[in-house]
């Protein structure tokens, strides 16, 4: 099934002006709201030491993943770096198996062996949560490359953070994919610091949409605390995309409310900056938008706020009792027998 803007929005006379409807604000709120909830619960288990190693949440960033969701298919393909909880939630990976890689359990959506930073479901096309800042991006060109290669008209979206633009391979990557004009819509999450350095402070340009124009890709910035904006840039990248116009490059500008990870002090900021743009939260304005329009009663919000914490909860239980991995499967899932065919196949 196709989840588009033709499915769920009436266009109106100019491309940068959409009605949306009342299903898709109402799904917009769910799955921000289940987003910002299972992350918090995240955050809290954490400081129980139920959750180890890096956790990095992606509270205030939701419509990054909510506004591109909605504007893409249910068969292209997604990958983003170690900030990634989010992103599967939001394309229907199941919060209990979620919840459980972040414990490292076996019935984790990686088994529990890649934890916070590598969550993958290649049932809903998610081809992780990456480690290496920047190493996803090569890939993400390569899974657009085996889209293109297939004739599928499919496109990848590669998401990024504003630090991996200072990585060779990020400049490699927008050269051979505007040459071989690869279905891909670069992402660069821009929430201001890279762990906890300006923008400012790591490059001479601080406008990152312009570094696609070096390479003649369409390139442009999206207020991506507008859920709606969001939606509305990644629907037209795809288009060209799938026109065989090659790659786009959207620079999501954003703020995480948390710090880089859980283990940041959040020093480099002022409390009065983040409250500054929770004056903008995107579940907010989402909210406000459904009252507004009459789409919804503060009831009927109520309700689905009520079934998200139930889901976060079942999530939680699932993981506490599940188990961990045996020791004997830190030699399995290594080496792919048949080969390395390409990933449609």
């Amino acid at each position: 099934m196709v989840m588009s803007t033709s499915a769920q929005a009436k266009t109106k006379t100019s491309k940068d002006k959409m009605e949306f409807s009342k299903e898709l604000y109402l799904r917009w709120f769910e799955m921000m709201y289940l987003m910002r909830k299972f992350e918090d619960r995240a955050g809290q288990l954490y400081g129980m030491q139920k959750i180890r190693g890096f956790c990095h949440l992606y509270i205030g960033q939701e419509a990054c993943a909510a506004g591109a969701i909605t504007a893409l298919t249910t068969e292209d393909k997604w990958i983003t770096a170690y900030r990634d909880h989010a992103h599967p939630l939001g394309l229907g990976t199941d919060p209990k198996q979620v919840m459980a890689e972040l414990f490292g359990k076996e019935t984790g959506i990686s088994k529990g062996k890649g934890g916070s930073m590598h969550i993958f479901d290649r049932s809903k096309h998610f081809f992780g949560g990456h480690g290496i800042v920047g190493g996803q991006v090569p890939l993400g060109a390569g899974i657009a490359f085996a889209e293109k290669y297939n004739k599928t008209r499919n496109v990848c979206i590669c998401y990024m953070g504003d630090g991996a633009t200072r990585q060779g391979a990020f400049h490699e990557t927008l050269n051979l994919a505007m040459l071989w004009k690869l279905p891909v819509i670069f992402v660069i999450e821009n929430n201001g610091y890279a762990m906890g350095t300006s923008v400012k402070r790591t490059s001479n340009v601080t406008e990152l949409y312009t570094l696609g124009e070096a390479y003649d890709i369409p390139s442009e910035p999206v207020d991506a605390m507008s859920v709606e904006a969001v939606h509305i840039a990644t629907a037209r990248a795809a288009e060209r995309a799938r026109n065989g116009e090659g790659p786009s490059l959207l620079e999501f500008r954003t703020y995480r409310y948390k710090g880089h990870s859980m283990s940041d002090p959040q020093k480099y900021r002022t409390k009065e900056e983040v409250e500054e743009y929770k004056q903008r939260d995107p579940i907010e304005v989402v909210r406000r938008a459904i009252l507004d329009k009459k789409m919804a009663t503060e009831d009927e919000l109520t309700a689905i706020e009520h079934k998200v914490h139930t889901q976060v909860d079942e999530s939680v239980k699932f993981a506490e009792e599940s188990n961990f991995p045996d020791p004997a499967e830190a030699l399995t899932d290594i080496y792919k027998d048949e080969g390395y065919p390409f990933i449609n196949d």
